[in-house]
């Protein structure tokens, strides 16, 4: 079972370019601007997959800095087409 766990465990890690963009996101926010804003910038752009910009709005630390209004927006306006 250990083994099992080990080998799809990968399936489960966040890249640490997600890591850099979530704190990127929360410092930026923080800072006065929206949310919408910094989704578009060229450093989220260029670091995130569109899937990894969709899970990096379910992460906890960013749902906890960023109020649920200024969030839902930001899912509808970056929905798969």
């Amino acid at each position: 079972m250990s083994s099992f766990k080990t080998f799809f465990s990968f399936l489960f890690q966040r890249s640490s370019a997600e890591e850099h963009v979530a704190r990127y996101v929360i410092r930026e926010h923080d800072g006065g601007r929206t949310l919408d804003e910094i989704l578009k910038d060229k450093y989220v752009q260029n670091r995130l997959t569109p899937e990894q910009q969709r899970r990096l709005l379910d992460r906890p630390e960013v749902i906890e800095a960023i109020s649920g209004d200024m969030l839902e927006a930001a899912k509808t306006s970056h929905a798969p087409s």
